[in-house]
Parts: C-alpha cells; sequence; structure tokens
C-alpha cells in the first residue's frame, strides 16, 4: 500500500473530533427548543402578573369613585406602569364593557337580528332588536363603559409586545406575543340602577 493510499485510510478511519461534529448539528435544534421553553415560561410569567393587575385595577373599579373618568385613567395607568416594567416596548389595549347582571356578562349573548342575506354576520341593514338602546349591535349584549351602581363589568386588558428571544423566525411564530386578561366585577350599590327601557329596533351596520 503506498503512503498516500495509507493517510486516506487513517484519515477516513479517525474518529477523532466526531462528538464535535455531532454536537455541531444538534446543537442549533437544542439551543432553539430551550429558547423556545424560556419564552413560553415568559409569556406565562406575563399572562400571571396582568392578570394580577388587572384583578386588583378592577376591585378598585369598582368602587363609587371608579365611576369617574379621572379615577378610571388612574387605575387604567397603574396597570401599564406595571406591564411596561417587565415588557418596556409593549402596547396596551384597555377596554371596560358593562353589563345588567353577572349572568349577562358571563353569557356574553349577542343581541338577536334577522341574518337576512344568510352570511351569519349583522350587516347590510339588517334590522336588530337593540336591548341596551345604544343604537349599535353588540356581539356580546353589553355596552362600552364602567355602567353605574350594581352594573357588571368586563374590564380587559390585551397587551401585545415583541418576543424575548428572537427565535420566531426560525420556528415560523409570529415576532410579537398578544396576552390578554379579564375579570368581571359588579359595581358597587352607591344609588339605584339604571334601566335601558324597552328595547327598541336598529339596523347592522
Amino acid at each position: 500500500m503506498s503512503r498516500r493510499s495509507t493517510r486516506l485510510h487513517a484519515l477516513a478511519t479517525d474518529e477523532r473530533g466526531a462528538t464535535l461534529i455531532e454536537f455541531g448539528l444538534i446543537s442549533t435544534l437544542l439551543v432553539t427548543t430551550l429558547l423556545g421553553f424560556m419564552d413560553l415560561g415568559h409569556s406565562l410569567y406575563m399572562q400571571s402578573v396582568l392578570q394580577g393587575a388587572v384583578q386588583k385595577s378592577a376591585r378598585d373599579a369598582t368602587l363609587e369613585s371608579g365611576k369617574a373618568e379621572a379615577q378610571q385613567s388612574a387605575l387604567d395607568d397603574t396597570v401599564r406602569d406595571k406591564v411596561r416594567h417587565l415588557a418596556a416596548n409593549s402596547t396596551v389595549d384597555i377596554s371596560r364593557r358593562y353589563f345588567r347582571d353577572f349572568t349577562k356578562a358571563a353569557q356574553a349573548t349577542a343581541e338577536p337580528y334577522q341574518d337576512i342575506n344568510a352570511n351569519g354576520r349583522c350587516d347590510a341593514a339588517e334590522p336588530f332588536q337593540d336591548n341596551n338602546r345604544n343604537t349599535v349591535w353588540d356581539a356580546d349584549g353589553g355596552d362600552n363603559g364602567q355602567g353605574g351602581a350594581k352594573d357588571d363589568v368586563v374590564y380587559t386588558v390585551r397587551i401585545t409586545y415583541p418576543r424575548l428571544f428572537p427565535i420566531a423566525k426560525l420556528v415560523g411564530l409570529p415576532a410579537n406575543v398578544t396576552v390578554e386578561a379579564r375579570t368581571v366585577l359588579e359595581n358597587q350599590p352607591f344609588g339605584e340602577q339604571g334601566s335601558n327601557g324597552a328595547p327598541i329596533v336598529g339596523n347592522c351596520s
């Protein structure tokens, strides 16, 4: 066997460094998986913190002073501050929907309408039963705002923030994470509960 053949044979049978090559092949998958679990854990942590902040603010909002717009704004700012301490680049959207009782809030039943064009949507000036007399069709049967005495308020906060690790493109995930928390509490009976009056007929937009 020639010297050249001997060297080629030795090179082909040399297993030194094989472990390093194998690790190089699986390291990308391993690191991506670890980052994915860490990203998921961060999202769950954000969900927990957000839910706690929402529940506290919603409890404060049910006090008599929670009816004032200035007080509501202060409560919303408290939620935003807590969220942005964890995710500085987050976008925070806050909404309030009020209902006459807890059952209606929990069921979130749409106002009845005539689906004339059979497309499953309230549109094209189709008539609907405006139970709360706010002139618009409500998919949950509620109305925007804090409401009044004894009304039940669905307080919802939705935050959107960039992912903790830049793995989105590697695994086909969106670049941002959206987390939502909500709670339902009853306004204090600081007065008599208002009445919507008899339902009227409206037209879908």
